[in-house]
């Protein structure tokens, strides 16, 4: 399980969370077996997907990152709910290119240019959707970039995935700093201070430090308490009554084409990579639907 921690500061103007997310990062690679580039980037989104989801109100609220990019992953999706479970995918899980000039993972190279979209499914009759282009592709840049455009909210957000040579994940977290609308700008320098001293997040897992004492470390000097915290893991919610709505939607004359094939109808999750078979008779049940 990974392990979610919220703080806020005294005067109740910032929030922060973090996240050691280093077994979701590690059941992402064993869902997917992707190359180093993609589970570093698949990673960060689940993460950013994780932070993201558990800062909405409702219980059932819902929330997707869509990536779509012009690099050798092509689109990546990751949604998380509420709870800060998370679940993705991507076109592309093999994907071999140089290093960055940094020497490390070129993510942004992978990802490439293209959009971000952010979805909430809030419970209403359409979700919030709002979109903007990639800033970097290197992910956290580009969230932080949504989040001032679209919904003027001052942001700081930090992700890191370290692959080991074997293709596991040695340390995966993030941590996400906002200013609420009424926040005074003195915190403000406080915040890039200290965000200034501290290593990357996963130099900082790597030392030991939990997702507690970075999400504490964010707000250092902003009298921070504790608000909340959740376990968090990978977890699809797919299942034969969702497939077989899936099936219903594509109409009744498709399915009647697959009926008429009298083979079984395997339909594989993208998230979770389950099966499910359907029998030609199953087939026609669901057209009587």
């Amino acid at each position: 399980m990974s392990i979610i921690k919220r703080a806020i500061s005294a005067d109740g103007s910032v929030v922060a969370s973090a996240i050691d997310a280093t077994d979701m990062a590690n059941q992402i690679e064993k869902f997917h077996k992707p190359s180093a580039v993609v589970t570093a980037a698949l990673g960060r989104l689940a993460i950013a997907a994780s932070l993201m989801g558990y800062n909405q109100k409702n219980e059932d609220d819902k929330l997707t990152l869509r990536i779509d990019g012009d690099g050798q992953i092509g689109s990546m999706i990751a949604v998380a709910d509420s709870h800060g479970n998370v679940k993705c995918c991507a076109d592309n899980y093999i994907v071999e290119i140089p290093l960055n000039d940094k020497n490390k993972l070129d993510v942004g190279g992978a990802v490439g240019a293209g959009t971000l979209s952010v979805i909430k499914d809030l419970g209403l009759k359409e979700p919030y959707v709002g979109t903007i282009p990639l800033v970097s592709g290197e992910i956290a840049e580009d969230i932080a970039e949504y989040y001032a455009s679209s919904e003027q909210i001052p942001t700081v957000l930090s992700l890191g995935v370290l692959v080991a040579p074997d293709l596991s994940v040695k340390y995966a977290g993030g941590f996400l700093i906002q200013l609420l609308p009424f926040a005074d700008e003195s915190c403000i320098p406080v915040l890039e201070k200290n965000i200034a001293m501290m290593p990357n997040v996963t130099k900082m897992l790597e030392n030991g430090m939990t997702a507690e004492e970075i999400v504490l470390k964010c707000l250092e000097g902003l009298e921070p308490n504790l608000l909340d915290e959740a376990e968090a893991n990978y977890r699809c919610d797919c299942s034969r009554e969702r497939t077989s709505r899936v099936l219903i939607s594509i109409g009744k004359e498709e399915l009647q084409k697959l009926a008429d094939t009298n083979e079984n109808i395997e339909v594989c999750c993208h998230f979770c990579d389950k099966k499910y078979i359907f029998t030609p008779e199953e087939i026609l049940n669901l057209i009587q639907k």
